[in-house]
Order: C-alpha cells, then structure tokens, then sequence
C-alpha cells in the first residue's frame, strides 16, 4: 500500500508541475501576443490601459493586466511573472486562478483610485507584486516548511527589485499599482487557502488530517505599474 500511494504522490506531484509550467508558458505567450496585436494596430491596444476616476474606465481593471506598452515593458514583466506564477500555480490551478483574480481586480481598482490624474496605467506587474506578496507569506499561514522556504528563496532573489517598485520616485513606475496588488496578494494568502482539517504535501498533494492519502508596468503618460 505505501508504494501505491508513493507512486500516486509522485504522479499527482508530476501533473501539477506539467499544468502549472503549461499554464505560465500559455499566459506569458499570450502577453507577447497582445504586444504584437498592439504594435501592428498602431498601439490600439493601449487604451485598454486604466486612466484614474473615470467612471468609463472600471471595463478596464482586468484587461489592463494583460496590456503593455513596448515590447521592453513586456519583456521585463516576463521572467518574475513566469517564475512566480509557476511557484503559486503548484498550489493547484483552480486557487492560482482564485488568486490571480483577487489580486487583479483589486490592483485594477486600486490603480483606478489612487493614481495620479492624466495617467494610463497598465501591465503584469501589478499581479507580480501580488503573487511576490502571496509567496511570501503563504507558507507562514498554511505552516508549511517548504512554503516558507520558497518565501525566503522568492525574497532573495527578488526582494530588491521588488522593494525598488516600491519607491514613489521612479518615473514612469506605477509605484501605487505596486503596493496595491503587493497588498491584495498578501490578502489572498489568508482568503484563499485550503480547507481546514487538510495539508498539503511537498509536492501539493492533499491528505486528510486524520490518515494517509498543495518588475515593472508602464503607462503611457509616464506612470507604470
């Protein structure tokens, strides 16, 4: 019996890491695809962008994290949202999703509110710094020891840049996008979690409790995020 539930351990393990590298791969082409929409239309795509405290402008909130302004914008977005949403989305796809929802929505309203007038704000990044926020603290919430090692790895390589997003004096940065979706993915660690009464394994595989058996974004007119 332990080796059949081993060999099960290790193919449900096997899959979530195909379905979240797939997945990533997918929603980063994607990105690169729109670019290109973008650049070939002339750069239509940018008005799916946020422009603040305009009522018209809330059709915008999630269309707006898909959108980029250059190639370069979506490149810098691309290695930190691959790598990040890879590591949230071995959780299991369906609560990568619930959380890449959250976060979205709520930087995209958070944006619509707070940033400056006469701006146009969009990009991944907003999401990265969520997924940033929710590696870091999912571990803590769930006790997991192989969470917190990934939050501790994730602030190693990424804390800098991510703390450097964070500074309202870069040009051009969305800083208020930034600590928004930083904000709502930290939030999405404490809503989005499993069940209690169940652990999730090393590699993401669920047990009952009782026996054997889970950067930066531009804006056209000078603000990013």
């Amino acid at each position: 019996m332990t080796g059949v539930r081993d060999a099960v351990r290790a193919g449900s393990r096997g899959e979530r890491v195909l379905s979240a590298a797939k997945l990533m791969l997918g929603w980063v082409a994607l990105l690169w695809l729109l670019e290109l929409v973008d650049v070939v239309s002339g750069h239509a795509l940018d008005g799916f962008g946020i422009v603040p405290r305009t009522p018209s402008e809330l059709v915008d909130v999630v269309p707006a994290a898909f959108v980029h302004f250059g190639f370069a914008h979506v490149a810098a977005n691309t290695v930190p949202l691959l790598v990040l949403g890879f590591l949230a989305a071995l959780g299991g796809i369906r609560r990568f999703v619930a959380v890449c929802a959250l976060v979205v929505v709520a930087d995209g309203l958070g944006v619509w509110l707070i940033s400056p007038s006469g701006t146009n704000t969009a990009g991944a990044s907003g999401l990265i710094f969520g997924l940033f926020g929710f590696l870091l603290v999912t571990g803590f919430v769930e006790r997991r020891p192989l969470g917190v090692l990934i939050g501790v790895l994730v602030v190693a390589v990424w804390g800098g840049s991510m703390l450097a997003g964070l500074a309202p004096t870069q040009s051009g940065v969305s800083w208020q996008g930034h600590l928004v979706g930083l904000v709502a993915g930290v939030a999405a660690a404490f809503l989005v979690r499993p069940p209690r009464g169940t652990a999730r394994l090393t590699g993401g595989v669920r047990r009952s409790a009782r026996g054997p058996a889970g950067p930066a974004a531009r804006t056209r007119t000078g603000r990013s995020r």
